[in-house]
């Protein structure tokens, strides 16, 4: 069974070339049947032209802004009737208004760009001659506006110092009425200073004085003490006869 396998699949693969061979014979010879077809129906050759060209148009606008569609579908009108030297015709017509229609557009922009330039020319031709007058002018509208604005900052300046001296002038007096004030108020400080140094002076004074009357009043009340206390040792010795003699009397017995 294997062997009958392998032979069975080189008897197809021996035999594959041939059939291809066959295939290929059989598609030219259904390709030539079909173009003879095709060159014996020369309108569906033109409507098959017209929609192969139809399927590969470009976006609906050309360059010119033109709208292609209208002109696709006009086109393909003329393959449809036209004979195909008369399309050719159209074709090369249609080409040469294309061609001009570019010509007239490149045309229109050159004469455009060089309008531009001359009017540029002429312009910087201008400036360049009435440069001087125009720095000049400048020059003159800058002295202008400099002395003008020099005019207003001196009056601006006049005008702010003069604001600042008034301003200073008033402070200045309040300063002045206000160190008048501190110094009343300083001066009736050293018054009332004075005035309790005065006071406690004299309270000094007058405590010195009654402590000194206080210290002569105890010292003499001390001396008062030791000499009655001495004299009060004395009596009790006896010393120099200091005790008072002691007399008897007898008094008469008077009868009732």
């Amino acid at each position: 069974m294997p062997r009958s396998r392998s032979a069975s699949r080189s008897r197809s693969r021996s035999a594959s070339p041939k059939r291809r061979k066959n295939k290929d014979r059989e598609r030219e010879k259904e390709r030539h049947k079909r173009s003879r077809h095709r060159s014996r129906s020369p309108g569906r050759k033109k409507w098959r032209y017209s929609k192969s060209r139809s399927r590969t148009r470009s976006p609906s606008v050309d360059k010119f802004g033109r709208s292609k569609q209208r002109r696709d579908k006009l086109e393909e009108d003329d393959d449809t009737r036209v004979e195909p030297g008369v399309r050719t015709e159209e074709m090369e017509r249609q080409r040469k208004i294309r061609a001009t229609e570019m010509q007239n557009k490149f045309i229109e922009e050159e004469t455009q760009r060089r309008i531009e330039d001359i009017v540029m020319k002429r312009v910087e031709e201008e400036l360049a001659k009435r440069k001087i007058d125009v720095d000049e002018e400048v020059m003159r509208k800058v002295e202008e506006a400099k002395k003008h604005v020099e005019h207003h900052l001196e009056g601006e300046y006049e005008r702010r110092t003069k604001e600042i001296a008034e301003q200073f002038k008033g402070k200045e007096e309040q300063l002045k009425a206000e160190i008048e004030r501190l110094k009343k108020e300083v001066e009736n400080a050293y018054e009332k200073v004075r005035d309790s140094e005065r006071k406690l002076a004299e309270e000094r004074l007058a405590m010195l004085e009654r402590q000194r009357e206080l210290e002569e009043d105890k010292r003499q009340l001390e001396y008062n003490f030791l000499k009655n206390e001495k004299k009060a040792q004395e009596l009790i010795l006896n010393k120099k006869n200091s005790r008072p003699k002691l007399k008897f009397e007898l008094k008469p017995m008077i009868p009732k």
